[in-house]
């Protein structure tokens, strides 16, 4: 069953490719700002498996860049740059993402998976089967 929750996100996401778009428009690109959990999911060498949670607000602004708000005193950074979109990916580059050494949050840096619908923007990076981060947002303005 945790198999299950670990994989969900990735499932949605290749399905939405799936899906037929009746009207032939192209899916929307993200912008504008949307609320709601950030999770961090990491399976321990037992297989045990810890999810870490908050809320955050990201604020996407075409041309711009992109930053990160809200609860970001412990499990997620606040985080600000540039982003690329490419199909289904999109690649953010933090400004505030430590030259060296590893952070102590999460930051939204790299290259995830995403869908968007044009009010529910989701987003997955996963390293192998051991680590998740995953977004689910919904757009607010």
């Amino acid at each position: 069953m945790k198999k299950a929750l670990f994989f969900l996100p990735l499932l949605l996401v290749f399905t939405a490719g799936c899906l037929s778009n009746k009207s032939g428009d192209p899916a929307p690109d993200p912008s504008g700002t949307f609320k709601g959990e950030f999770r961090r999911i990491t399976r321990g060498e037992s297989n045990s498996i810890d999810t870490v949670k908050t809320d955050i607000v990201l604020t996407i602004t075409p041309g711009v860049g992109y930053s990160v708000t809200g609860d970001t005193l412990t499990v997620h950074a606040g985080s600000k740059g540039h982003y690329g979109i490419s199909g289904n990916g999109i690649m953010f580059v933090d400004d505030t993402y430590p030259k060296t050494g590893m952070p102590e949050k999460a930051h939204l840096n790299g290259e995830y998976l995403f869908l968007y619908n044009g009010s529910v923007f989701q987003m997955v990076r996963s390293t192998g089967d051991t680590l998740s981060l995953q977004y689910d947002l919904k757009k607010v303005n």
